[in-house]
């Protein structure tokens, strides 16, 4: 027996290796699960505002009844929480509930990455830049605004945007900046590529206190461009793109047509970032879906849940072809209070069927978030956890 032992001791101890050492799936969707996964890139991606509710109205939109999302395809999901600690509020903002993301600790809303104290707090794009990662935001919004700045700045006010231009010049130095919001990055009275007081919104005009911090991260070394065909034309580097005064699209009207748009922003700055052989972080944000939604607006939630869908879809074929990248999909808080019901005001994709929406708010609500998940340990994202839990799974990866 003791003969016969040790070769099959040996021959399962090398079954085992072969089975933890194995590929990962064909599809990138998951991990073995309790593998010691080595994860490389990170796409972190945001659609503001969006809830249950709002993929399933994007879903039969887009896809219809029998069709999917391609976030709903993740292979892994869950839902988060996304109470603040507000003395005021159970209802988070997008400040409160992006810095529990980026920082693992809740705090009130209007701060970004400072705890209840207004103490700073470490962040994960700055954490993963100083562990030799490159870093990138892209954001239909300012790329200052809160979700963005909180991976990247620490302010007791989502308000002082000027000053968060300049904590990602100094301190944070994100490799990638693009997105909306030149208003912020040039002092008040000096107008830049896009004119002040535009007849779409007069209100719009530079409003910084910081200097020219377009100058300033020209002389830092990023390539300053404004412009789709900027955009396009540009070979490297890093990159800052102002595509805008303020949001890459007007608030106050029905029109959502950025002049560059999520998924476009998205596969260059994964262009620029998979060039450094220590792997990156990249957040993208779409803002449109929280902003109509505010505007109970359902025909450009639609537009927005579509353009947002395309992102996730360069990002999961970005993951399909380079293995250990994990994306991961959520919202920061639910807009709107929606509900999908019967009704004619919008077509059921390949079908004669038609649904409505129906909205109990013009404001946030306390809804849970959903979360899907690709990629090495994307199975950490199921069940229901507190949206400080990002932190804690995706802490660990960016750091080490």
């Amino acid at each position: 027996m003791r003969k016969l032992a040790v070769p099959v001791i040996a021959c399962l101890l090398a079954l085992t290796g072969l089975y933890l050492l194995r590929k990962p799936p064909a599809d990138g969707g998951g991990a073995v699960p309790g593998s010691a996964a080595v994860i490389r890139n990170v796409i972190f991606i945001n659609g503001d505002g969006m809830a249950a509710a709002h993929r399933e109205a994007g879903r039969l939109f887009h896809a219809g009844p029998d069709g999917s999302l391609a976030m709903d395809r993740f292979p892994y999901s869950g839902q988060l929480t996304t109470s603040p600690a507000d003395p005021a509020s159970v209802v988070t903002d997008s400040a409160a509930g992006a810095s529990a993301w980026a920082t693992g600790r809740r705090t009130y809303n209007g701060a970004v990455s400072v705890d209840t104290r207004g103490r700073s707090l470490p962040t994960l794009g700055a954490q993963a830049k100083r562990a030799g990662r490159a870093t990138g935001l892209v954001t239909t919004a300012q790329v200052t605004d809160a979700t963005p700045a909180a991976f990247f700045a620490n302010a007791v006010d989502r308000k002082g945007q000027d000053d968060i231009a300049r904590q990602y010049l100094e301190v944070s130095k994100p490799d990638v900046i693009l997105g909306g919001g030149e208003d912020w990055w040039l002092p008040a009275g000096t107008s830049g590529a896009h004119p002040d007081r535009p007849s779409a919104d007069p209100s719009e005009a530079s409003l910084g206190r910081r200097g020219d911090l377009i100058a300033q991260a020209r002389d830092d070394g990023y390539q300053y461009v404004s412009t789709a065909g900027g955009l396009a034309a540009a070979d490297g580097g890093r990159l800052l793109g102002l595509f805008a005064n303020e949001e890459m699209f007007q608030q106050n009207g029905d029109v959502y047509e950025p002049p560059v748009d999520l998924a476009t922003m998205t596969q260059k700055a994964l262009g620029i970032l998979a060039a450094d052989p220590d792997g990156f972080f990249l957040l993208v944000e779409e803002e449109a879906v929280d902003e109509f939604a505010h505007a109970n607006n359902g025909r450009r939630v639609l537009q927005a849940m579509g353009r947002l869908d395309r992102a996730v879809e360069v990002a999961q074929s970005f993951a399909a072809a380079h293995p250990g990248t994990l994306v991961v999909v959520t919202g920061d808080h639910e807009t709107g209070g929606l509900a999908v019901v019967d009704g004619d005001a919008f077509p059921v994709k390949g079908t004669g069927l038609r649904f409505g929406l129906r909205w109990t708010t013009t404001g946030h609500t306390a809804q849970d978030v959903p979360v899907s998940a690709y990629g090495p340990l994307a199975d950490r994202f199921t069940g229901k956890h507190p949206n400080t839990y990002v932190h804690e799974v995706l802490a660990p990866m960016l750091t080490r």
